[in-house]
């Protein structure tokens, strides 16, 4: 049985919701949905371990994989041989074009955290990726000012959303599909064989996975998928985004699932720091974070897991890359030369500690980030072969938070609030990626916003001001922000209510776009 429409039918979209490609889409919820709910299950019961007093460590039943030193993940594929400056962004008309054009080695097209998944936003994108490739994509602003595909393009690699988000638009036997199966079924089906005649291929980053079998149900729907369309085995490949605290203990046994389509791994910062609030929820002080700025890649937490992912990929024949530059320019160049300088820092670090590339959120960083990694890699497309054999890695350091210097501060919960509700009040309206203080937030940075705060009254920790965090305190510092903004046409009410529920529950919610998602049409 075909995915079924329950939503309305605009302009083109004919075109991408063909009764081929929903059939497609039926197929894949058919052969893989039942195993996806398994795996949140999973996902709960870990939880309920951890809350329980249990641990994460490196599994024992894979000790084989991860000491087995001659496996390697499949060869570079086209377009993926040299990844040292990545942009990232929504796949909106304006912004693929700019992103495509930025000389940026490669586009991430993001459906996930950069992304409200509007109706509009997720078939409006598809098209978009396909015209793209087909080089008839472009755009006139109001103001006239055109944009097209000018020389040759990054390289398209495009982030479902993760298994945990369904999309209530496109049911199969009256059942919602998983958001990332429609994202990657629609993409896949319309452009797999155009990315091929391409000299390219289907390529994706996979957000969100807590486990190895997460990733083996990925790699199971790549090779059906290849198989069912005529795409030779291998063409996809897949970078994972290691940015929930399981995955980090996982980090060989995720590339081993994936190894005929694999194409590395990625350090997501924010969303990392997330997973630790949400998974030791329940344990006080050993996991309690502070300011989210003072939470660098330097602090010894992050500094191992980014040390283990280098050494992880790059012993596999694999990819590593670097976190992202959320930096975007201001008319103040006292404010642009600083915050060029810390980037630059940054990304010194990552290419000085053997990443092969990084991330950036505006074109304007690209060329900063590019001069950095040719300082080092000089005209080597990548530095796989620094193994970093000196790297050793314990559970005890990845877990180690405790070790994170820094304060709770004033300034820092009463950023946590205003970045979170006038990020939610965008969201709400459709943007999923938000200049906010000269920083490009997502998703992924309203998550630890939101679970700081929660975090901070649940613990009853004091500030450096002399206040204890309680829901009063959180409710003022609300109020205050919101003054700030006009508030006329706008959705702050509902991103005023959003973000309390998120943050002052009594319990820790669900992931952030879930409740929001449920109020949007």
């Amino acid at each position: 049985m075909s995915a079924q429409v329950a939503a309305p039918l605009h302009d083109r979209y004919d075109e991408i919701l063909t009764p081929d490609a929903l059939a497609f889409l039926g197929e894949l919820h058919r052969r893989f949905d039942p195993r996806r709910r398994e795996l949140l299950a999973g996902r709960d019961r870990r939880y309920a371990e951890l809350a329980a007093g249990g641990t994460l460590d490196f599994l024992p039943e894979t000790k084989d994989i991860r000491e087995d030193g001659s496996w390697r993940v499949a060869p570079y594929a086209p377009g993926l041989v040299d990844r040292r400056a990545e942009i990232t962004g929504p796949t909106d008309r304006k912004m693929a074009i700019n992103a495509l054009n930025s000389g940026a080695r490669v586009w991430l097209a993001d459906f996930e955290d950069a992304n409200t998944p509007l109706w509009e936003n997720m078939i409006d994108g598809q098209l978009n990726l396909r015209d793209a490739i087909d080089r008839t994509i472009g755009f006139t602003s109001p103001e006239g000012k055109v944009y097209e595909l000018r020389g040759e393009p990054a390289t398209i690699v495009v982030r479902p959303r993760g298994w945990h988000l369904t999309e209530k638009h496109l049911l199969v036997d009256g059942e919602r599909m998983a958001g990332a199966l429609v994202d990657f079924g629609l993409h896949f089906f319309h452009c797999a064989g155009r990315l091929v005649d391409a000299g390219a291929g289907p390529y994706f980053y996979l957000p969100k996975l807590e486990s190895h079998r997460e990733a083996r149900l990925w790699n199971d729907v790549f090779v059906f998928a290849q198989s069912a369309l005529g795409i030779p085995h291998g063409t996809i490949r897949a970078t994972v985004l290691i940015e929930t605290y399981p995955a980090a203990f996982e980090m060989d046994e995720i590339l081993y699932e994936l190894r005929d389509h694999s194409a590395g791994l990625n350090a997501g910062r924010w969303d990392y720091m997330f997973s630790v609030i949400k998974k030791f929820r329940t344990r006080g002080a050993d996991f309690l974070l502070p300011d989210r700025n003072s939470v660098t890649m330097t602090v010894p937490f992050m500094r191992a897991y980014t040390e283990l992912l280098v050494h992880t990929c790059h012993r596999r024949g694999a990819h590593a890359i670097g976190g992202m530059a959320a930096f975007i320019p201001s008319k103040d160049e006292a404010v642009n030369a600083a915050a060029f300088e810390k980037v630059r820092a940054d990304k010194t670090r990552e290419a000085g500690d053997g990443f092969d590339g990084s991330w950036v959120a505006h074109p304007a960083m690209v060329g900063l980030c590019t001069e950095v990694f040719d300082a080092v890699l000089g005209d080597r497309p990548h530095q796989i072969g620094n193994t970093r054999d000196d790297v050793r890695v314990s559970a005890e350091q990845l877990l180690d938070v405790r070790a994170t210097p820094g304060a709770v501060t004033e300034a820092g919960l009463r950023g946590n609030i205003g970045v979170g509700v006038r990020y939610l009040e965008s969201w709400l309206r459709g943007t999923g990626a938000v200049g906010i203080d000269n920083l490009m937030e997502d998703a992924a940075t309203a998550e630890i916003s939101r679970s700081q705060v929660w975090q901070w009254l649940h613990n009853g920790v004091r500030l450096d001001s002399g206040q204890v965090v309680t829901r009063d305190l959180v409710e003022r510092l609300l109020d205050e922000e919101l003054a700030r903004f006009p508030q006329e046409g706008g959705r702050w009410a509902d991103a005023r209510a959003l973000f309390t529920e998120m943050a002052l529950a009594d319990d820790f919610a669900e992931f952030l776009t879930i409740p929001a998602y449920e109020r949007m049409p």
